[in-house]
């Protein structure tokens, strides 16, 4: 165990000694994972005040809905509420070690076009060290273009149509003919594909085939224009759910079943992110809605302008300050090579639009 008394503040005032204790006792669960006692807590940075002291804080905290009592002989632990304020108390306190501080920018510091497997790289450096999920959201970067199609068969008359493109975004599309296509014809409309995007070995297509090809070459190029210019939604990058099996408090099926609800939830998580957007600096949502999950989160910027948003979901007991180390290295060497790399590459981005649909009520709303 970490020497616990380098952790704890100094003895505060008197009308300050409630929050002091809480405080503390967090930092202990946290760190033991067991419930902590008066006894304990005394041994652990408190030998100021007597046990009876202790005691008395403990009733106080439970009264005000910060700390509960599993068993009527033993310890006390923290409710999510306690979590919160600890969380906030240390926003401005990350710990990160040196050494981890500087393996972590060396795996996210890059220059590179790819920007989407990037972008989902540094998802999966960031989870593997904060051993949660992870989850970010991203601007839509101008400049790319289509580099490859794939057709994958779903049955006779469907096909699944696969848009790689130089930034390392992959779209997909459902297309439907009439007439039967078999895996050789497939193979064939791709042919087709690569010369219309190449310029390369023009395929010797019946005319049937070419009339098909051409049809569906047109179709997900279209949507894919369109998509690309016109969206509502941010591009969410996330990994890193299987993390959360190790911990004891996602052993619980229903704990388990909300925290894999919310990473699914794609519009739940834009909602966070964007929030964390508009605060501008690390922020934490902990129990409430999410019951057993907490939520921490922080900008990165391009141009010191606010970009996305990088988000880490774990259980109520992780190691906040840790983890705030961590977003806070992240963020800060992401927002240095997003911005590097837009610049050498000279690639700009847009931020989503509002859809007709929200304008057209949005303006309902202002007309009233």
């Amino acid at each position: 165990m970490k020497n616990m008394k380098s952790l704890i503040p100094r003895k505060p005032p008197k009308d300050k000694r409630e929050r002091w204790v809480l405080l503390g006792l967090v930092e202990l669960y946290l760190e033991t994972g067991k419930p902590v006692g008066s006894n304990t807590l005394r041994e652990n940075g408190f030998e100021s005040l007597s046990s009876a002291t202790i005691r008395n804080y403990f009733a106080k905290l439970e009264e005000e809905g910060l700390l509960k009592q599993q068993h009527s002989s033993g310890g006390r632990i923290p409710t999510p509420l306690a979590y919160q304020i600890y969380a906030e108390t240390h926003l401005k306190s990350p710990l990160i070690e040196e050494k981890e501080s500087k393996l972590l920018r060396s795996e996210i510091q890059k220059e590179t076009r790819e920007l989407a497997g990037y972008l989902q790289s540094v998802a999966e450096v960031i989870s593997e060290a904060s051993r949660c999920a992870v989850f970010l959201s991203a601007p839509r970067f101008d400049q790319d273009f289509v580099l490859d199609i794939k057709l994958v068969g779903v049955d006779s008359h469907r096909c699944l149509c696969v848009l790689i493109t130089d930034f390392g975004q992959v779209h997909t599309e459902l297309l439907y003919a009439d007439k039967k296509m078999s895996s050789f014809t497939l193979k064939r409309l791709e042919s087709f594909f690569r010369w219309k995007l190449t310029g390369l070995d023009q395929p010797n297509l019946s005319p049937e085939e070419e009339a098909l090809a051409t049809r569906f070459y047109s179709e997900v190029m279209m949507r894919h224009l369109v998509g690309s210019t016109h969206f509502t939604l941010e591009d969410i990058y996330k990994t890193g759910f299987s993390k959360l099996l190790t911990y004891t408090d996602f052993n619980d099926a229903t704990a388990l079943a909300d925290g894999l609800g919310l990473f699914e939830n794609e519009e739940a998580l834009r909602t966070l992110l964007r929030e964390c957007a508009k605060a501008g600096d690390l922020s934490c949502w902990i129990g409430g809605q999410l019951h057993a999950c907490s939520v921490l989160a922080i900008p990165y910027r391009i141009n010191q302008g606010i970009a996305g948003s990088i988000a880490i979901l774990g259980p109520n007991r992780i190691p906040y300050r840790k983890l705030f180390g961590i977003l806070k290295t992240a963020a800060e060497t992401l927002s240095d090579s997003l911005t590097r790399s837009l610049y050498k590459f000279k690639i700009t981005f847009r931020h989503p639009e509002a859809s007709p649909i929200e304008r057209l009520l949005l303006e309902n709303k202002n007309g009233r």
